[in-house]
């Protein structure tokens, strides 16, 4: 495990935006009074301390300059430093507010040793302007211990009870009571209490002084929760020159998507979701993301999609002055079995479904989309458009295109339905002949339309134990003298009125769904 701290990271932050030539320091209301929250290192050579009032501190140091702290501005550094840090290993952590906590296991040999690697890691954040402290150690506990109290160096698995013992007891991430009554009676490090009775301990300071002492140990596991979920598929390639133009950027992805597809072919699985993250040299990071509408793991059609991509960010894709690092991942992966090809239409499906990639790469996904057939009778809830990479285990009602839509309607004898329905039925004043009779004419958008000829009525009624569907409706299909055909209904029934089945029931009234091409 890997601790990096940042020990002056707000004035650090503030001192990145804009230059100042007297010491600085942050302040940040506590209680009723401004108290330091960070110094930067004049300031600390000055005396000034956290903790100390701002009062206080203008007082000994008028020179002083003061700056409001901003959590949330500290909050989102310390996310793009973690993210940056994912060149490293794809499990970093926050440890707010200004720390960090990476598990390199498995990792370290690839920047040549954990040396390295810190060594990599420190020149890094010392360009960017950071004060920084690094430990490596085999537990979280005494990573964290050896960054913030001891001497941070790179620590073998098993020298826990060394590093830590030297510490005070604040190194075990206690509350400041309970180090304070600690010390009340006289235990001040951690090799005080490491080879005392436990079950006293325990009865006086709690629970958590002694699982803290164990997870530091190694005696108990203290899982990492990473801020970004672990790939499945991970390839990356470092880059001996940083590059910058489009052309390089999806060489390097085909390249990484073809040694994917070996890993994903082995395993019997394809990529629904594939993230590519490029390092900027300047600590930035990029992600640009694609969906799939099927699992695919062929690396030209993985390279096209991210062509799609790159050609609609343009300008958003900044590449600074290059990127040093590449890394493509497959975030969501779905079972692939060998597939029958040249039988059938099973090539037209495969274009079909790269043009839906494409398009939804160039476009985004949620505006390519596709009609689905929903399990209603309710015109407005029958229907829905889901983008068209979204497939059956993702959307909980039947995945049914219009064709099969038409080809159930027609299976079961029902009447035709407009195409496209107006956003909501809009209310229009009709006559009737008789009252559940359809109309000779009616007004909609104040204009009078004279009914010629009317089909109907479809009664159309929701199911109570699942859908509000409101009132029966009696829809018609109607043609007016100028050849235009609307969908209409009538909402509530007259037999309700006068058997006086629904006492608070309004009388029925019209309204227009819908119009014929």
């Amino acid at each position: 495990m890997l601790s990096l701290w940042l020990p002056r990271f707000s004035t650090d932050r503030v001192r990145r935006l804009r230059e100042f030539s007297a010491p600085l320091v942050v302040y940040g209301r506590r209680g009723n009074a401004d108290v330091l929250t960070a110094v930067d290192e004049a300031a600390e050579k000055l005396g000034l301390h956290a903790g100390l009032a701002l009062a206080q501190a203008r007082a000994m140091h008028p020179a002083i300059e003061a700056v409001m702290e901003e959590a949330e501005a500290d909050a989102a550094l310390l996310d793009n430093i973690a993210d940056w840090c994912l060149r490293y290993t794809p499990l970093v952590a926050c440890d707010a507010p200004d720390g960090l906590l990476l598990d390199i296991g498995g990792c370290a040999h690839l920047y040549g040793g954990e040396q390295r690697l810190v060594a990599d890691l420190g020149q890094r954040m010392a360009r960017a302007g950071f004060a920084y402290r690094v430990a490596i150690a085999g537990t979280i506990g005494a990573a964290f211990a050896a960054a913030r109290f001891g001497n941070p160096a790179a620590y073998a698995a098993g020298e826990e009870r060394d590093i830590v013992s030297p510490l005070p007891l604040a190194a075990l991430r206690l509350e400041a009571t309970t180090v304070a009554s600690l010390a009340r009676v006289g235990l001040k490090r951690i090799g005080d209490i490491i080879d005392l009775p436990r079950s006293p301990l325990t009865a006086r300071f709690g629970q958590s002084l002694l699982r803290q002492l164990d997870r530091a140990l190694g005696h108990e596991h203290e899982p990492l929760n990473p801020r970004l979920p672990v790939a499945p598929y991970v390839a990356e390639q470092r880059f001996h020159e940083p590059i910058a133009r489009e052309e390089d950027v999806l060489g390097t992805v085909e390249k990484l998507a073809a040694r994917l597809g070996v890993a994903l072919e082995r395993r019997g699985d394809g990529a629904r979701r594939i993230e590519l993250t490029l390092f900027r040299t300047d600590g930035a990071v990029r992600r640009i993301a694609v969906g799939c509408s099927r699992p695919l793991r062929d690396a030209p059609d993985i390279r096209a999609l991210f062509s799609e991509r790159l050609a609609a960010l343009a300008d958003a894709f900044d590449p600074g002055f290059g990127f040093d690092m590449a890394r493509l991942s497959v975030v969501i992966a779905e079972a692939s079995p060998p597939e029958q090809i040249g039988i059938g239409n099973a090539e037209d499906a495969g274009e079909l479904a790269r043009l839906v990639d494409r398009l939804s790469a160039r476009l985004g996904a949620q505006r390519v989309r596709r009609p689905v057939a929903l399990d209603s009778h309710i015109p407005e809830l029958a229907a829905a458009t889901l983008p068209a990479q979204m497939v059956g285990p993702d959307f909980s009602g039947q995945d049914l295109g219009w064709d099969a839509f038409r080809r159930h309607r027609a299976e079961t004898d029902l009447a035709p339905r407009p195409l496209r329905l107006l956003t909501r039925p809009e209310p229009i004043e009709a006559l009737a002949e008789v009252p559940d009779g359809p109309p000779l004419r009616f007004r909609w958008r104040r204009a009078l339309h004279d009914v010629i000829s009317a089909e109907g009525p479809e009664r159309i009624e929701g199911a109570w134990w699942s859908e509000q569907g409101g009132a029966a409706r009696d829809y018609f299909r109607v043609e007016d003298r100028t050849g235009l055909r609307f969908w209409l209904y009538r909402a509530g029934l007259y037999r309700d009125l006068v058997r006086g089945e629904l006492p608070n029931a309004a009388p029925p009234s019209w309204y227009l769904h819908g119009t014929f091409a």
